[in-house]
């Protein structure tokens, strides 16, 4: 069985490749800059020359902030370009599979959040997100549209790695406490989404909408004490000696953020029979590897 990954350069997509590599099917990796989605046309030729049972899309403009100055860019990859990929899966007979956000909540909810809960994204980042999910159902192709929360990884610029960077430079560091999520790793969400090709395989009917993310809930701020924890574990020179939590208002950005996004993850452990690590397990076993398994 034939797998096209796009976006497989950045951050989610740098992970899934090699996941994907012990199924035996033929894996197909695209990075933006060898297929660029919001080309409608180059990316018809290229679904049509890989002949993808699935497709799995990576590619996603993530700049939360600069997606406010940049309303047409995020637009035209997270709308346009879901849209062009969706529309050469109906044609090209795949099965797509479309990586969304828990930004397509307003975060008012004080219980984990299902997949029929009324959208209401805060800024253009999530508005952008549900548009590119409503453009993917509305293609006529079969698909699974999986939201997500608090990534992070090895690659591209997250939490983890701003954390660590200050940890090493600061005493202190401010972090706020007034939004509630779940932390994840890609490498889960990767054998996740490796979950949903297999399933394809065997013919299992999966399509919808899904929520996936490491289980368990924490604050930015309890993340962030626990990323230096386990940086210090892991021998990283810490200098930081203090983390001050604070309110969303003393650390204003330019988009909002959803003060609580936690995701129900029921949907997605009983249709593919997978279990979800602790954040904070999956945290450690990032770490670790991140450190070159060194550990104390």
């Amino acid at each position: 069985m034939n797998v096209l990954v796009t976006g497989s350069g950045g951050q989610l997509g740098t992970d899934i490749v090699p996941i994907l590599l012990d199924t035996g099917f033929s894996i197909t990796g695209l990075p933006s800059k060898a297929l660029d989605i919001t080309d409608e046309a180059k990316t018809l030729e290229a679904v049509l020359s890989v002949k993808p049972k699935v497709i799995i899309n990576c590619a996603a403009y993530t700049a939360v902030d600069k997606a406010e100055i940049e309303k047409e860019k995020a637009f035209k990859v997270n709308r346009d370009g879901a849209r062009n990929l969706a529309g050469a899966a109906k044609k090209a007979g795949a099965f797509i599979v479309h990586v969304s956000t828990d930004f397509v909540f307003d975060g008012l909810k004080a219980t984990p959040y299902a997949e029929t809960d009324v959208t209401h994204p805060l800024g253009v980042y999530g508005e952008s997100k549900l548009a590119g999910e409503a453009a993917v159902q509305e293609s006529g192709a079969r698909y699974a549209i999986v939201r997500t929360s608090w990534l992070y990884g090895h690659t591209g610029n997250n939490f983890v790695k701003t954390i660590i960077r200050l940890a090493t430079e600061k005493d202190s560091i401010r972090v706020v406490y007034d939004q509630t999520g779940s932390p994840t790793w890609t490498k889960e969400l990767a054998k996740a989404l490796k979950a949903f090709a297999l399933a394809e395989a065997k013919g299992n009917s999966i399509e919808g909408i899904y929520h996936f993310s490491n289980e368990g809930v924490a604050s930015w701020y309890d993340f962030a004490v626990m990323i230096i924890e386990e940086a210090r574990l892991c021998g990283a020179p810490i200098k930081c000696g203090k983390v001050e939590p604070i309110l969303t208002s003393g650390y204003p950005t330019p988009a909002k953020r959803p003060p609580y996004s936690v995701l129900d993850k029921e949907k997605i452990k009983k249709a593919l029979g997978i279990a979800i690590p602790h954040w904070r397990a999956s945290l450690g076993a990032m770490m670790t590897e991140l450190y070159g398994g060194k550990r104390a």
